[in-house]
């Protein structure tokens, strides 16, 4: 058994304390939004992951798992201080180090024994170095010992539980091998495959990868705005590009781009950290802007079926940025919502478990309570976020709600040639056009090639 603080808990945090406590160990987390803390000692969770609810309830009955506001409380006698607090964007894109540094000097003046503090959160290539030098100075008690170790995290939000307990691989940094040892001591139970590296090439590896996943996206996203000139389908273009083992499936599925807390922001401090070093690292921005222009393409699709936009009524199903979360961080949601209403459009939306959040930030959105009450008397749906339940809709139902019978799959999900069989003017992302008749059988119908001879 081991003694754990945790410093946040939001994503990371919270699910890296239940964890930990589900193996036993000894586990407080500390979050200074005293609104949190007070909902999980209630049982309630701050955020949506799956299974993470019943994991939180049976370590805090077994004991293991507490919560407090308190620094006095959750650093003196901690052997590992996890810190998994958010590094959001600054101004200019750089990671806004502000809770950071205040846990840090937190840690410092409450700190009365050796413990390994644990970098969980992203943190520019640098912020390792930086917390030691902190935790030097402001130290209350001077010639404490300690170590600072980088283990940057690569849990996706909606499987987190699952990603922590089966890792791919998981990083440490440090000057001091020992203390990397210790930490790994942590995972083996998970994994063997542990990597040590020095503090910064930890940071770094963090922000390569999610640089480089976020590539893959903003690539075929690229690749389907030309399918979708040159009458080709995206699906079956990643399809067989995902069959070469050099490339592989994963990220290759052409939709409104990505979100959420992480590739946005982490792509802008990379590329902050290269402009600010002299660099110019052109592959990050056109990531960026190709991501950006993932959203504009549905306007523009929008104005081409229905003309002005104005007074026009858009569903929208799904608001969180991936499906199996309550995040709507940079969802592709909320830029159509701000986008659609500036164009006069009323809107309509359902997901089901972000609402709340989404209501917090959207005005004037109807929220409604499934997906058929968002396509009554609608002009057009949009389906932003492929949620499980949005699979398998009542399509006659669907199309019998709506006024005008438009459908943008944002994501893919429905084969365009059954959609139009069920009457629906079916716009997907990268796939061709095809011309049919609703009552037409499926099988005489023969793809027109959009931007080929006929």
């Amino acid at each position: 058994m081991r003694r754990i603080t945790v410093i946040g808990v939001g994503y990371v945090g919270l699910v890296t304390g239940a964890c930990f406590a589900d193996l036993g160990n000894q586990v407080i987390c500390l979050d200074v939004v005293p609104e949190k803390i007070e909902k999980l000692k209630r049982g309630e969770m701050p955020i949506y992951e799956p299974g993470l609810e019943e994991m939180v309830h049976r370590n805090s009955a077994a004991g293991r798992l507490a919560f407090t506001t308190n620094y006095a409380e959750a650093i003196p006698h901690a052997e590992y201080i996890f810190v998994a607090v958010g590094t959001p964007s600054g101004v200019d894109g750089e990671a806004d180090l502000k809770y950071i540094r205040n846990a840090v000097e937190n840690i410092a003046m409450h700190l009365d024994s050796y413990a390994i503090i644990v970098n969980r959160s992203t943190v520019p290539v640098g912020t390792g170095d930086s917390t030691a030098q902190t935790l030097i100075e402001r130290g209350k008690k001077q010639g404490i010992d300690f170590q600072v170790v980088s283990n940057p995290e690569f849990t996706r939000e909606g499987s987190a539980i699952y990603d922590f307990l089966n890792p791919d691989r998981v990083v440490l940094g440090s000057v001091d091998h020992e203390a990397a040892e210790a930490v790994a001591d942590l995972y083996r139970v998970f994994t063997k495959n542990i990597m040590i590296s020095d503090l910064r090439t930890a940071e770094m590896i963090k922000y390569a990868s999610n640089a480089f996943l976020a590539m893959k996206i903003s690539f075929i996203n690229e690749i389907a705005s030309i399918c979708e000139k040159l009458g080709a389908d995206v699906k079956q273009v990643a399809e067989g590009m995902g069959q070469d083992q050099r490339i592989g499936p994963a990220f290759l599925n052409a939709g409104l781009g990505f979100g959420g807390s992480c590739f946005p922001k982490d792509v802008k401090a990379l590329t902050y950290m290269a402009e600010v070093n002299g660099l110019h690292p052109q592959l990050l921005r056109a990531v960026m802007d190709i991501n950006r222009d993932q959203r504009l393409r549905v306007l523009v699709h929008l104005r081409e079926l229905l003309g002005s936009l104005r007074g026009r009524t858009v569903g929208l199903l799904g608001l969180s940025f991936k499906p199996n979360t309550d995040d709507i961080r940079e969802a592709a949601a909320i830029d159509l919502a701000h986008m659609l209403a500036n164009e006069g459009a009323n809107l309509r939306a359902y997901d089901p478990v972000a609402m709340e959040n989404a209501h917090r930030q959207l005005g004037g959105v109807n929220f409604c309570n499934d997906a058929y009450e968002v396509a009554a008397g609608a002009d057009a749906l949009i389906l932003v976020t492929e949620w499980n339940e949005f699979r398998q809709l009542d399509m006659p139902r669907l199309y019998a709600a709506m006024r005008r019978k438009i459908f943008l799959d944002g994501r893919n999900v429905y084969d365009p040639l059954e959609m139009r069989a069920h009457g629906f003017e079916y716009r997907g992302i990268g796939r061709p056009l095809v011309n049919i008749k609703p009552d037409e059988p499926t099988s005489k119908q023969v793809p027109a090639m959009s931007g080929a001879p006929a």
